[in-house]
Order: structure tokens, then sequence, then C-alpha cells
């Protein structure tokens, strides 16, 4: 692979596994990282250091368009991951989901036009879809904004989509089920289930009856990856997920017993979404990735929650469960 490739969101979860896949095998990666007074470059800093050495790190901010400009200048692919995701804080900001989410999106991808890219994969999310009107949910079905930032996603799919047909811009767009693995934000749902567990502490949740579709990190790295290199994936919406749903209940139970906590769930009303705005059921489609990618995720649930135990237990001091229990 001689392509430049360029990650924006490269500090983050998903992006920080997706920088070191490509590298282990042989990719040019320009990693783009949110600025800050730190020099930190979030999730990047676990990764081994021989892999972040063959990194080009670039500090900046996908809202300033002369920065994304001069980070996509000369590459061939951009995949594009940058975003908020916090959706409980997209309620006390949704104006600056837009602004990152939506008009930091039409930068990278008015960057990539004007760089004359081969592949712009740009990354979605299944809460565009809200609660499941049919299961599996197929690309096809209605997007929902029932979040700010489920609006603020949705925002961005349809500015990629209007910059392909519009421009022919060469752009996919991949939607991932509920992704997990080592990494993973302190404040998601399985990472803040697991270090309350291994604190020996209640895990105290919101609501516990809605069922996700949980996709462990290499897997959806392999999907992004295959959907920059198949051909017949450009102007497509791909749904990545397992086809598989737990409850978030069931889930934090499958949790403790894996962890061999003796501790047990508690309800918690202060960590409930706003009524109108829970999405009940997200259960992906799949046929999609297998036809026009050729992919199926390999990791079981189970399999991919030891990995995520296995990296709290080595790595404590990123997590602070008591939070979750004030």
């Amino acid at each position: 692979m001689s392509d430049l490739v360029v990650v924006t969101g490269a500090g983050g979860f998903i992006g920080s596994h997706l920088c070191e896949s490509l590298v282990r095998d042989g990719a040019r990666v320009r990693a783009l990282v949110h600025y800050n007074g730190r020099n930190d470059w979030g999730m990047l800093e676990l990764v081994a250091p021989e892999i972040r050495r063959e990194l080009e790190v670039v500090a900046g901010d996908i809202r300033d368009p002369f920065g994304v400009r001069a980070a996509v200048a000369g590459c061939g692919v951009v995949y594009h991951l940058a975003a908020l995701i916090a959706i409980p804080y997209s309620y006390r900001a949704p104006q600056t989901f837009f602004e990152t989410n939506v008009l930091g999106t039409l930068n990278v991808l008015q960057a990539a036009l004007d760089a004359g890219v081969r592949r712009v994969v740009h990354t979605s999310t299944s809460e565009v879809y809200g609660t499941a009107r049919e299961v599996p949910i197929p690309e096809t079905h209605p997007l929902q904004a029932q979040s700010p930032y489920s609006a603020s996603k949705i925002g961005a799919d349809k500015v990629a989509e209007s910059f392909h047909l519009a421009f022919g811009l060469p752009v996919v767009t991949v939607r991932p089920f509920n992704t997990f693995g080592p990494r993973q934000s302190a404040r998601a749902v399985i990472p803040t289930i697991a270090s309350q567990a291994l604190a020996g502490l209640p895990v105290r949740l919101g609501a516990l009856a809605p069922t996700r579709d949980l996709l462990y990190v290499a897997d959806t790295v392999r999907g992004l990856r295959a959907a920059a290199a198949a051909e017949g994936a450009v102007g497509q919406v791909i749904n990545l997920g397992t086809g598989r749903e737990i409850s978030i209940g069931d889930l934090a139970r499958l949790i403790l017993r894996l962890t061999g906590a003796k501790t047990g769930v508690e309800h918690d009303d202060a960590r409930l979404r706003p009524e109108r705005s829970e999405v009940q059921r997200l259960c992906a489609k799949v046929e999609r990735a297998a036809e026009l990618l050729g992919w199926r995720p390999e990791f079981t649930l189970e399999q991919g929650l030891e990995q995520v135990i296995a990296f709290l237990r080595a790595h404590p001091e990123r997590y602070k469960p008591e939070i979750y229990n004030t």
C-alpha cells in the first residue's frame, strides 16, 4: 500500500485501532488528532511505540477548514472518524455537536474533493436510525433524530451523500452499530459496567431494557478498511453489526459473570435519557456488508468482552468508576 492515508479522529477509540491496523500492514498514515495544550494524542498514547513512530501525527480541529485542507493534501484515502459522540453531552451542548459533526464533515469532504482523493470512508452511527421500526435494521430504514447527537450525525451523513451525488466525490458511508473494545471512553456503557464491577461497586445504570448490537472494534476496523477498497461500495451506506441484540440489563449481568464480581445492578433515574429520546432497539441487518465488502464479524460478544476486561485490569488509572456511583 503506497497511498498516503489520512485518519481524522485518530486519537479516538476506533481511530487509534484503525491507525494501528493500517501501520501494521505497511500504510503511510497521517493521523489527525484534536489539538490540546497538553500535546496529548488521545488513545494513540496507548498504541505500541513502534506503531506511533510510523505515524505522521498532525494536531488540529476539523472545524478549521484550512487545517483540514493541509491535513488532507496529497492523500489517496480519507477515513473520517472525527466526531463528538457523547449522547448525554449533546443534550447540554447541541451547537458544539453540529459545529463539529456537520460543519467538520463538510470541511473534510470539501478538502477531499479539492485534493482529488481516491476514496472517502465516512463513519456514521446506528443512532441515526433511532428506535427500530423493523428488526433487523436495513440501511433503508428511516432516519430518526432522537437526540441532538443523532441529528448531527444525520446531517453529516447527508452532507456526505450530497458530495457524492452533486460532485462525484467517491464516498462510502459506513454505519457501525455499537462498537466496543479496549481504549473505549470511560463514559461508554461497557467500560461503565465493567469498571464498576472490577472496583467491587454496584453497577448503576439508567434504562435496562433497551437492546444494542455490539460489535468488537477489530471487526469495525476490518469493515472500514474493506469499504476503502471494495469497488462496488462507492455511493453506498453500509451497516456493520452482528445481527445479535442484547439488553443493557442482560449485558450488565454477563459482564458481572465474566469479571467474577459479586455486586449487583441498580437502576438510577438520573442516568435515563429524556423519554422520547431513548432508542429502544438497535440490531443490524448486515447482508449488504457481506455482499459489497465480503465482510462478516469474527469476534463474539463474549470474546470481545474478555479483551475489554483485560484492558481495564491493566489500565485502572484511565477509568474512574466511583464517578458513576455519585
